[in-house]
């Protein structure tokens, strides 16, 4: 296997037969030991969270592909902590989209003057840029278009698409008394489709119990109960 790209959370690697193969790591985005989906830098390291991540993206994407919805996956090993997917064509040099259902994170940060914290927000969707360099800036579709990163047409497409994914999820968490702040997704071409790829892991959402943020391994161990 050739090495492609060592990432703050896994490792990406080419395979023989053409399909990626994920190596999911136990580190987590954060500042000061803390967790946060949303900074840019490894800020700790959980045990074991390699493994609950591929296995709540595997239950993710299984759940998702039931419902017709285009992703990557193909298979995990759960116990070596790997995942191979589909070879994925990304946009540009990558994007998050992030379905915001409440107000929290860097979305008070920025926007604090009008919003409180946990207001409802209606399946929002934002665009931003992977670059640690830049902090993640977010990006206007007007934007993505003008550098040549996506066109309109593809720009409707993923927003609708992360919407119908979020609410899934969103409603999926509901039934075991989770509320769900907010989800960042990456989405690419997989075989000329439009499709979910990278992970769907609770180091890619936000959710609450009871008013309690629920930290990564917590909130896989009770989605997968």
């Amino acid at each position: 296997m050739e090495l492609l790209l060592k990432g703050k959370t896994k490792n990406v690697y080419m395979m023989d037969d053409g399909n990626i193969l994920l190596q999911f790591k136990d580190d987590a985005t954060g500042k000061d030991g803390v967790f946060d989906p949303g900074e840019n830098a490894v800020g700790l390291t959980i045990e074991g969270l390699g493994k609950e991540s591929i296995a709540l993206s595997k239950y993710f994407f299984e759940l998702l592909g039931g419902v017709g919805v285009p992703t990557h996956f193909v298979s995990a090993d759960l116990d070596k902590a790997q995942m191979v997917v589909k070879p994925a064509q990304m946009f540009g040099r990558g994007l998050e989209i992030v379905v915001r259902f409440k107000a929290t994170g860097s979305y008070t940060r920025r926007y604090g003057d009008y919003i409180e914290e946990g207001t409802d927000l209606d399946a929002l969707v934002e665009f931003t840029l992977k670059s640690d360099e830049r902090a993640d800036p977010p990006i206007t579709g007007d934007s993505l278009e003008a550098l040549g990163i996506m066109n309109q047409g593809e720009y409707q497409a993923c927003k609708e698409l992360a919407k119908e994914i979020g609410v899934i999820i969103r409603d999926d968490l509901a039934k075991k008394g989770l509320t769900l702040y907010d989800i960042k997704f990456e989405f690419g071409y997989v075989s000329g489709k439009i499709a979910l790829v990278d992970e769907v892991s609770g180091g890619c959402m936000r959710a609450y119990k009871n008013n309690t943020w629920i930290q990564p391994m917590d909130l896989n161990k009770m989605i997968l109960s």
